[in-house]
């Protein structure tokens, strides 16, 4: 046998190579089913670096949508109420929700390969 002929073998049946997708979403308000106002993504994979602001178009139009999409919550922004005569403050967004997809990289690259 060669090596070539061992490699292919032993890749479909490796580990997965899993890296965690990290999806910031800003709501209008602290339901998760409220509008996306802003929004922030990090990709572990290495595949993609976009930056905040790179769209116009949110990755989803609220929080249960990307629940729906399988993103699982990490954490929810804590609720802390306005100091008195501060209400309308513009400030940092409140309303921040943390999703992370996990992804395998190594499936991912070993698809590409078989296109």
């Amino acid at each position: 046998m060669t090596t070539g002929a061992i490699l292919p073998e032993r890749a479909q049946g490796a580990a997965p190579v899993l890296r965690q997708q990290v999806l910031v979403l800003y709501l209008a308000t602290s339901a998760l089913d409220s509008p996306v106002v802003g929004w922030s993504l990090y990709d572990g994979t290495g595949r993609t670096s976009p930056t905040t602001g790179d769209s116009d178009e949110p990755p989803y139009e609220s929080g249960v949508a990307a629940l729906r999409a399988g993103r699982r919550l990490v954490q929810a922004a804590q609720l802390i109420p306005p100091y008195p005569g501060h209400e309308y403050d513009v400030s940092f967004l409140e309303h921040e929700f943390f999703f992370e997809r996990i992804v395998d990289v190594r499936a991912e690259l070993r698809e590409a390969c078989l296109r």
